[in-house]
């Protein structure tokens, strides 16, 4: 099978189940941003040598898969796997245990540090806007609630990790000069 369909040379892509939208359509563009937050995260695993961290991630980076398919799809009831309120459940639990471990913040904080707290931040931002994205498309089609709750506790999440992963290094999360 080859990489190429060349189905796409008109500007339209064909949606999972059947039809066809134009590329800068809110649902293919929400689920590209779903699919650069993803990357994006795979960029932090890359980085990283933390082998809890990292079963996370990969754990964020199926879910991303599932929110991308479910804005993919003709009909999402008839996929196998969508997202859930347990999901956004499991998130906020992740996020309560990061930010014990790390600690409340005393200042802001500068995305920086090690470099897969960087990346993590990174990730933290193209979560932002793949979240706007979902909004936007939720606005526009509707999106089930669930979907748009976890890619808010994402930001959230990987924002903690970021500081977890510095404080697992023994490096100090980078607080603005006061200027």
């Amino acid at each position: 099978m080859k990489l190429y369909t060349k189905k796409g040379d008109r500007g339209e892509t064909e949606l999972a189940g059947g039809g066809w939208l134009l590329k800068d359509h809110h649902r293919v563009a929400a689920g590209g941003e779903i699919d650069e937050l993803n990357a994006a995260i795979g960029m932090a695993i890359a980085a990283c040598a933390d082998e809890a961290l990292s079963a996370q991630l990969r754990q964020l980076q199926e879910h991303l898969l599932v929110i991308g398919s479910e804005l993919a799809a003709a009909d999402p009831e008839t996929l196998p796997r969508r997202i859930t309120d347990g999901d956004v459940l499991m998130l906020e639990a992740w996020i309560d245990a990061a930010s014990d471990e790390a600690g409340s913040p005393s200042s802001f904080i500068l995305p920086g540090g090690t470099e897969v707290a960087a990346r993590l931040h990174q990730a933290r931002a193209v979560c932002r806007r793949a979240e706007r994205g979902v909004v936007k498309l939720s606005r526009a089609l509707g999106v089930e609630p669930p979907v748009i709750a976890y890619t808010n506790r994402l930001s959230d999440l990987l924002f903690a990790m970021a500081r977890v992963a510095n404080k697992r290094a023994g490096v100090e999360d980078v607080a603005p000069s006061g200027r």
